[in-house]
């Protein structure tokens, strides 16, 4: 059996609503991406899948969210969010915005094109990840 692993990153800012720690409070971070190919058979060039069709499909992922500011849906004042989109560039989200959440819909996302994903793994900080897979 063969693993591949491909990673990108992207930067961007968030906060929990509800949760009674400092996430709580609107943040940044440096999210990187893992996500593991396998295969047991390989093309006849040699490959279980072109890296290069790998790295597309997750920069086309990742770069929609880079420098954004990520928002559950329904979780701020409509006044101030719309002022926020106005200024800056918003992402709402169906879903709270932790890296368990943003592991399931990466990898949800990527296996319509990559069918033999294995898993995604999430960076949260350095030392901090969850990986996801089905």
């Amino acid at each position: 059996m063969f693993f591949l692993q491909v990673e990108d990153s992207f930067d961007s800012a968030h906060f929990l609503k509800g949760y009674e720690g400092k996430c709580r409070n609107i943040h940044g971070h440096r999210w990187k991406i893992l996500i593991e190919v396998e295969g047991e058979e390989l093309d006849k060039q040699g490959f279980v899948m072109d890296f290069s069709k790998i790295k597309m499909y997750l920069k086309e992922l990742v770069s929609q969210y880079d420098h954004s500011l990520l928002i559950e849906r329904q979780s701020m004042n409509m006044e101030k969010l719309e002022w926020l989109k106005r200024e800056y560039y918003v992402i709402e989200l169906d879903f709270i915005p932790t890296a368990e959440n943003f592991a399931r819909h990466f990898y949800r996302e990527l296996k319509e094109k990559i069918t033999n994903l294995s898993s995604v793994t999430i960076f949260e900080t350095p030392n901090n990840s969850v990986k996801y897979k089905e």
